[in-house]
């Protein structure tokens, strides 16, 4: 059994299945890994913060100034901050600039009536998105992806694999970049404020607190890989969920009112991150099980959204699914705070490419590449063909 596969992370839905009804609590003896599987025992280990500590990066390990690498009391305080600048207003007054970014990317391709839709549409749209919140130059996306690339590799480090030490590598070097050029963005909007995210990074405050630099780059580097990584896969798998259920994407089509619902199911059926990192605080018992202290733990996000105890027809894509109680931005504490922002992106995504794309196939039969780290699902490339239509707007 190799979790980690390409078969296995294209498709991991029947294993899961497979472990989940015999052994929802499983030990992986080559990375000494305990992983859980059932909706309840995830949905535990994700808001359960006396037994699962979510300081799972190691000390001076710059990951450890990450939001979700942090625990109470210090995970309050720096939620409270980042939650005065990244606020539902903000995000929402978004949406123009997100529709605008959106037609553009689609104006380059559409009239060649095919495109790869993640290196075309799904990748560089959050990245514009970022790059614009946090004032940075549109020139700096390529950087930015680079940057997110060298970031998600460090899931490698989990695996027990040789690339292990390159990926830590590769960012640390990647680090002292990064930080250089937000030391440089923070200078300028200290001396001319704009009406940007990092604007209000800089200036958040609470009870006198406000954030330091290290935490600034901590939430910069967390916003490049999660803001950009999850909203990619959210966007290319829900394409993908549709080309592989023609009914539900002409049911979508044919009542548009449920784009919200089908992006949850989506994020059900196909969770663009497929499980978070826990360590054990003391000895868990669990499902007859034992979980040592101190141990690593996955908690199988992608699983638990397939659990046939929490959802009916688990194996069904249903764009109406209600109720939909799916983990897919976690839950609790550590509640993804950029949800909103994904699921804003990937509705103006969805209803600007189903308006313009008909006759939606995918333009290879070879299996589908996953993504680069060992965490999330969705496709590096999707070669698909649509006949155009008209210029939204126009």
């Amino acid at each position: 059994m190799n979790l980690f596969s390409e078969d296995m992370r294209r498709n991991p839905y029947p294993l899961y299945d497979q472990i989940r009804s015999s052994s929802p609590v499983l030990h992986y003896p080559p990375s000494d890994l305990w992983m859980i599987f059932d909706h309840d025992g995830v949905r535990r280990a994700l808001h359960d913060h006396e037994a699962f500590s979510s300081v799972v990066s190691p000390p001076g390990n710059r990951t450890s100034e990450w939001l979700i690498f942090s625990d109470p009391p210090r995970h309050t305080k720096l939620r409270a901050l980042i939650s005065r600048a990244f606020t539902p207003r903000a995000v929402a007054e978004l949406e123009p600039r997100i529709r605008a970014l959106s037609r553009e990317l689609l104006d380059r391709t559409i009239e060649r009536g095919e495109m790869d839709l993640v290196e075309d549409y799904a990748v560089p749209l959050p990245l514009l998105v970022i790059a614009e919140m946090l004032g940075a130059p549109v020139e700096d996306q390529p950087r930015f992806k680079r940057w997110s690339d060298v970031i998600l590799d460090l899931s490698y480090t989990v695996s027990g694999s040789e690339e292990a030490a390159r990926a830590i590598a590769a960012f640390t070097e990647v680090t002292a970049e990064m930080q250089a050029t937000l030391r440089g963005l923070i200078a300028a909007r200290r001396a001319s404020p704009r009406d940007d995210l990092l604007t209000r990074l800089v200036g958040a405050e609470v009870d006198g607190e406000r954030l330091n630099e290290d935490e600034i780059l901590g939430f910069f580097q967390l916003l490049l890989v999660a803001g950009h990584e999850t909203t990619t896969n959210l966007i290319s798998n829900a394409i993908l969920c549709f080309l592989e259920h023609p009914t539900e994407l002409g049911r979508l089509r044919a009542e548009p009112h449920l784009l919200p619902s089908a992006i949850e199911e989506v994020l059900r059926y196909r969770a663009p991150v497929q499980a978070m990192f826990r360590v054990t605080r003391r000895d868990v018992p669990m499902h007859g099980q034992v979980i040592p202290a101190g141990k690593p733990v996955l908690a199988m996000i992608g699983s638990a959204n397939r659990d046939p105890g929490q959802f009916s027809e688990p194996e069904r894509f249903d764009i109406a699914r209600d109720p939909n109680p799916h983990i897919a931005f976690g839950h609790g504490i550590h509640f993804c705070i950029g949800a909103p922002l994904a699921r804003l992106e990937a509705r103006v995504a969805l209803s600007d490419l189903l308006a313009r794309l008909t006759g939606l196939s995918r333009a290879s039969d070879a299996p589908w590449e996953p993504r680069r780290a060992i965490h999330v699902h969705g496709p590096t490339r999707l070669p698909i063909r649509f006949a155009p239509s008209p210029r939204l707007g126009a």
